[in-house]
């Protein structure tokens, strides 16, 4: 019997996905957990490994092409199995039991439902997204946590435009919206648009790219910023980085960058102030246990914050190899929804492209991002009065102000400083 390969749910915000190209042909026998397509999500690239074993008979959805979760993308047969007459009707019901319904429309009845949906293919197992499961019932999108604090508040939900994903209210929503049940509707200041020539181009952009959009949007807007800026010492880190590295190469050892230190440092600092790896919870303020590091990687659409996972419990060798997995991963598109679960703290180092200092956006709901600045040849006047060269770093701190106070930011960053000029102390 035919089966659907689906739209698959690869990210915990995705409602829908682009097929950014298929991998194998119509005709090609495939076995389950073989690479086929590359899905782009809210997050990444993604290869997207097939749920079934047999031969890809038809394409349905072409690259570039956008759907939402479990849209139909191309029809798998057994081998020696002919397709059935109705099978462009079959794909067809199915496209339509997964395009999302209108938020003013009503759930249809069960019985009548049922007799809509007709026969359906076997599917491979996934989530479904929200509007798929039901959710088209609601006149409004909103999540649980924000349809207890409208409640609590007495605000209208239907008067508010949500910015979480597919338009979706959340939490920050309402908590920014007139208290009162106002019939006012609460929208954004409506966009200026650029004018443009017929020589200019216009660009559609990407999932991922709109969702940075959106996120930093969020983050900017809904999130009280401040920045902190720390000139560091890095000639000690750059000593013992070349004399590590020259140690390991006679080796055939691990070969340090100076990310591997900095990110070591913010690591250590984390645990030595602990209210900086936190979060804000609406009413609450959420402290981690474990340091959840988020490393801004750049790729060719945009920017990726996958995450080493109990970060304090790796060393400095862990530390670099899993950055260099992950920087591996994310180039051949190979990052999982995994990859990105769990980052309490981001770092972003800019110092590669020769940018010296810069105050970097939170990447919510995180309580702070440290941005990493080049190192320089500077005129600098050490301990006994003499103008001298010296190697300096600037280390920038962005905050979230509900969450975090000046003096623990401060805090945070002089213990920074303390491990990069003090760099052996990250091996204790």
């Amino acid at each position: 019997m035919p089966k659907f390969i689906e739209m698959p749910k690869l990210s915990d915000t995705m409602t829908e996905g682009t097929l950014a190209k298929w991998t194998v042909k119509e005709g090609d026998k495939i076995t389950i957990g073989k690479a086929i397509a590359d899905i782009e999500t809210d997050k990444a690239t993604m290869e997207y490994a097939s749920p079934f074993e047999g031969v890809l008979h038809k394409f349905i959805v072409q690259a570039g092409q956008k759907v939402p979760l479990s849209a139909p993308l191309a029809v798998m047969l057994e081998d020696d199995e002919a397709a059935p007459a109705n099978l462009d009707e079959l794909i067809a019901k199915a496209q339509a039991a997964a395009a999302p319904a209108p938020a003013a429309e009503k759930k249809p009845a069960a019985s009548a439902s049922k007799a809509a949906a007709g026969p359906r293919l076997p599917q491979a197992p996934q989530h479904k997204s929200r509007a798929a499961a039901g959710g088209a019932a609601l006149r409004v999108k909103a999540s649980p946590l924000a349809k207890k604090i409208a409640a609590e508040r007495g605000v209208d939900l239907n008067a508010l435009i949500g910015t979480g994903p597919g338009g979706r209210i959340v939490r920050e929503d309402v908590e920014n919206a007139p208290v009162g049940g106002s019939s006012a509707r609460v929208a954004a200041t409506p966009a200026i648009r650029p004018s443009f020539g017929p020589e200019d181009e216009r660009v559609p952009t990407s999932g991922m790219r709109n969702i940075i959009a959106e996120r930093l949007l969020a983050s900017k807007t809904q999130i009280p910023h401040f920045y902190l800026q720390m000139e560091v010492d890095a000639g000690p880190l750059m000593e013992f980085r070349a004399h590590l590295n020259a140690t390991n190469e006679k080796t055939g050892g691990n070969k340090y960058t100076v990310n591997d230190f900095i990110l070591k440092a913010v690591i250590r600092a984390a645990q030595a102030q602990p209210a900086i790896n936190a979060a804000w919870d609406g009413d609450a303020i959420v402290k981690f246990k474990s340091v959840g590091l988020s490393v801004a990687i750049a790729v060719e659409d945009g920017l990726v914050t996958p995450v080493i996972k109990q970060a304090e419990k790796k060393t400095l060798l862990e530390i670099s190899q899993a950055v260099k997995d992950l920087a591996g991963k994310s180039k051949n598109k190979k990052l999982s929804p995994d990859d990105f679960a769990g980052g309490t703290i981001t770092v972003s180092n800019l110092g590669a492209y020769g940018i010296d200092q810069f105050a970097a956006i939170i990447n919510p709901p995180q309580a702070a991002i440290i941005a990493i600045g080049s190192i320089r040849s500077a005129a600098v006047v050490n301990d006994k009065g003499q103008i001298v060269v010296g190697q300096r770093m600037w280390v920038g701190l962005s905050g979230d102000h509900r969450v975090v106070d000046g003096a623990v930011a401060a805090t945070f960053l002089a213990e920074m400083r303390k491990l990069v000029e003090n760099p052996a102390l990250m091996l204790v």
